[in-house]
């Protein structure tokens, strides 16, 4: 493992906020400051591969990070685009009646919920009162 791929990972390991590349890059340039961003999305897709972290795509013009690679649901603030693990267990028997309905083999699957986070419901809150 490369010093800038441990760096890379350890941000991610350290932090709930599942981040995009550029964030990682600005905190990887306080370790080693003559980090490229080529370098930390070349690190990124190694880590992917290699089952270390998760990619989060949601359609935008950019990922964000998971350093958890186990399979976890996500809760998706719709106001702020917050991304926070949902702490409940993965519904394996889901994966058992997608098999059973004759898509093939399952792997895993990925499960985001939509709506608001806590800040800005309370903000949504405070607004309509």
């Amino acid at each position: 493992m490369t010093r800038q791929k441990k760096v890379i990972l350890d941000i991610l390991r350290s932090t709930k906020s599942h981040p995009t590349a550029d964030w990682i890059y600005t905190e990887a340039r306080k370790v080693i400051p003559d980090i490229s961003l080529g370098t930390v999305y070349r690190n990124l897709n190694v880590l992917r591969e290699a089952g270390e972290i998760l990619e989060l795509n949601y359609g935008s013009s950019y990922s964000h990070y998971d350093g958890n690679p186990e399979n976890h649901y996500h809760h998706v603030c719709l106001e702020c685009d917050r991304i926070a693990d949902v702490p409940m267990p993965v519904q394996a028997e889901l994966e058992q009646k997608a098999r059973a309905c004759g898509c093939g083999e399952i792997y895993y699957h990925r499960l985001e919920f939509y709506g608001l986070c806590p800040a800005c419901q309370q903000k949504k809150d405070k607004q309509t009162r």
